[in-house]
């Protein structure tokens, strides 16, 4: 029980121990009025309401104590959000990198699929800002802002060529790199944009349809894409 608390109990008790004694001056017909029993009710009452006062005050304190808690949580956090703003100069840092061939996977074709799809560029060399996402192979705005996106592709190694890539936003053909006609093997290129992005969307490589890429630990088939500036 705190002080506070504490003092209002005795001062409470002092009460009924005034109240007691002016009853004991009375007259006889105010003796019949107000009895000892009475006050004895109105001592009781007084001391619990002082219990209960003090238990209050107890809570009220541990209340306290975790409001205290929390504002120093709070001033850790702000404290560490302008770390973060002093190291990265206030802007939203957005890159990553990855390439289609993962350690394990065997050397050889990606496709063909009866659709076209998203390649999943599983291996993944960076990704800050975790916008990339190595099981869908989709990159997806946080950040509006002004972006770069590369691309490179291997075709499929075998004559006649069939290899067609497309950079793709929203489901929107972009740009593409494509090798289907000719003799020769072991052909790659590369494309690039800048483009401007909302919250939400999303970019992607897509295999085209009946196409297909060749890949291995050397890893010609990339992907990658970083945050130019805000907008």
């Amino acid at each position: 029980m705190s002080l506070r608390m504490k003092g209002i109990v005795v001062f409470l008790l002092a009460l009924c121990c005034c109240l007691s004694g002016t009853q004991g001056q009375g007259d006889h017909e105010d003796q019949k009025t107000c009895c000892p029993s009475d006050t004895c009710s109105l001592m009781k009452e007084l001391t619990s309401i002082g219990e209960k006062l003090g238990a209050m005050g107890e809570k009220l304190g541990t209340m306290g104590d975790n409001l205290r808690l929390m504002e120093t949580r709070l001033q850790t956090s702000e404290n560490e959000v302008e770390e973060l703003k002093r190291l990265t100069g206030g802007r939203p840092q957005v890159a990553f990198s990855a390439t289609l061939w993962d350690t394990g996977d065997a050397a050889g074709n990606t496709g063909p699929f009866t659709t076209s799809i998203p390649l999943q560029y599983k291996k993944v060399f960076s990704n800050t800002g975790s916008s990339y996402n190595p099981a869908t192979g989709i990159f997806t705005a946080m950040v509006k802002g002004m972006y770069y996106f590369r691309f490179s592709m291997m075709n499929n190694l075998n004559a006649p060529p069939n290899s067609v890539v497309c950079l793709t936003k929203n489901g929107q053909r972009l740009v593409s790199v494509w090798d289907t006609v000719g003799s020769d093997a072991n052909d790659s290129g590369s494309n690039a944009v800048v483009i401007p992005l909302e919250v939400g969307d999303n970019v992607y490589v897509e295999l085209q349809a009946n196409r297909l890429v060749y890949d291995d630990g050397m890893n010609y088939n990339t992907f990658s894409g970083f945050l130019l500036f805000t907008m």
